[in-house]
């Protein structure tokens, strides 16, 4: 290997890792070259990756989570939970209109009001026929009723049946907002498959300028034949594993299409987010907390409207026998059309007798979800701060990884003018090729998995929505 392209060759594989923003989208890129053709080709798949995103053809992380949402069965029951709200609260406002009710009965009694015989005697010397009234008795008829006053009651079931409908809603938001988090194993997962699959091609390009150096220095009798296959078949094993990388991966993008309900194919890295200052945690979980907390109140106001007196005004109509007139139906025993209309008071203070459990009832749902809060921030606060140590340990570890990658290189560059000297053995060449491999597939789960974590973070803050 000459001087010159040792030389070339150590400023290569020294580089840092290539950076580019397309638009609100960082793409990194690290790419391993041994010559000028091979640094046009990979400097050529940059700028296709580039172009490829730049066009639309990538999906952000917030894209995918946004259609998951949209995708996942669960969003069609809050639109289920409105609509059951609003028929509730419309059938408690049709409390306000005349109820009606019709009736038909028809009896028979062992007695009826009847004049006494002597009565009865002396109407017939009159010369009228008093029969009293029949054993059979028959009324068909309609009654109304409008209330006018009911203390705010209907007002009061109204406002419990929102609550509670605000509560279930809630309860749906939680369940839907754990979508994100299974979003985000499957996007970074596919993110860490796509990086092992560059290095791979990478150590294949690697394995196989050494196993052609090799083929050619057996050929002029200065390499055994067992050192040339013994790189080929270190390079057929690394083609297997792309093999075995390829198929997760296409697994992993067929589960996170299905899941989004979009094809996604080219997903895109995305930027390291700012640190976030200290904020109390916007989680769903709170906002079900909050509900039921409302719906205890609404609870409380409507035990004070069911103390309240109800007025309201009737109506009676009926036709059958007997009816109002009973002297005129002893004589006749005729049905005859009849109504009444008039007012009502009412008054329960039944409810009196409940009342003081009923509060006491209502103060401990109060406490339990106050309790649940503290809980629920409490563990929160725990695992925000497994996360900051996490977020810590992997910018630490990302710190030396560009180093371990260079002095790898290095040892790696150094193992190849060895071999071609005779100093080493094709193993010793293989275990630096393997080492410096290992190193790069470190730092790329150094940096997916610190990523993955800062925006598992987000996710615990409740910050999901509005990255």
């Amino acid at each position: 290997m000459s001087e010159r392209r040792k030389s070339y060759e150590k400023d290569i594989y020294s580089s840092k890792r290539i950076a580019k923003v397309c638009g609100k989208h960082r793409i990194f890129a690290a790419e391993t070259i041994n010559d000028e053709k091979s640094m046009k080709k990979k400097m050529l798949c940059l700028a296709c990756i580039i172009f490829s995103s730049s066009a639309g053809m990538g999906q952000s992380l917030e894209e995918c989570q946004e259609a998951a949402e949209g995708n996942y069965p669960l969003i069609r029951r809050m639109n289920l939970i409105q609509q059951t709200t609003d028929l509730t609260v419309r059938n408690i406002g049709k409390g306000w209109l005349p109820q009606v009710s019709a009736t038909a009965q028809a009896t028979y009694q062992s007695d009826v009001t009847a004049f006494p015989d002597e009565m009865r005697s002396l109407y017939q010397q009159v010369g009228i026929d008093m029969q009293g009234l029949k054993k059979d008795q028959y009324r068909i008829g309609i009654d109304v009723q409008q209330t006018i006053f009911d203390g705010g009651a209907i007002k009061r079931q109204k406002d419990l049946a929102l609550q509670q409908g605000n509560v279930e809603a809630a309860q749906n938001e939680v369940e839907l907002y754990h979508v994100r988090k299974r979003v985000n194993d499957m996007y970074f997962a596919l993110l860490l498959l796509d990086d092992q699959i560059q290095l791979n091609r990478d150590l294949q390009e690697l394995l196989d300028g050494n196993e052609k150096k090799l083929a050619s220095m057996f050929k002029s009798g200065t390499a055994a034949e067992s050192d040339y296959l013994n790189v080929k078949a270190e390079r057929m094993q690394v083609v297997q594993q792309l093999t075995s990388l390829q198929s997760r991966r296409k697994t992993v993008a067929r589960m996170l299409s299905t899941f989004c309900g979009i094809e996604v194919t080219a997903p895109v890295k995305p930027m390291l987010p700012a640190v976030s200052q200290e904020l109390p945690s916007q989680r769903p979980e709170l906002k079900v907390i909050e509900a039921q907390l409302r719906l205890a109140d609404a609870q409380e106001k409507a035990l004070d409207a069911a103390l309240m007196p109800r007025l309201g005004i009737f109506a009676q109509g009926f036709y059958g026998y007997p009816g109002y007139n009973l002297f005129e139906d002893m004589m006749h025993r005729q049905w005859t059309l009849n109504g009444m209309v008039g007012a009502r008071l009412q008054w329960n203070i039944g409810a009196l007798y409940t009342r003081k459990n009923d509060k006491a009832r209502l103060q401990l749902m109060r406490q339990t979800a106050e309790n649940s809060r503290e809980v629920f921030l409490f563990n929160n606060h725990l695992e925000q701060m497994q996360q900051d140590e996490n977020i810590s340990r992997y910018r630490r570890l990302m710190a030396d990884d560009e180093e371990i990658i260079a002095l790898r290189s290095k040892v790696r560059q150094a193992a190849e003018s060895k071999l071609a000297h005779g100093i080493i053995d094709v193993n010793d060449l293989l275990r630096e090729i393997n080492s410096e491999n290992a190193a790069r597939v470190q730092q790329s789960m150094n940096e997916i998995e610190m990523l993955q974590e800062i925006y598992n973070q987000k996710y615990t803050k409740g910050e999901g929505r509005n990255m």
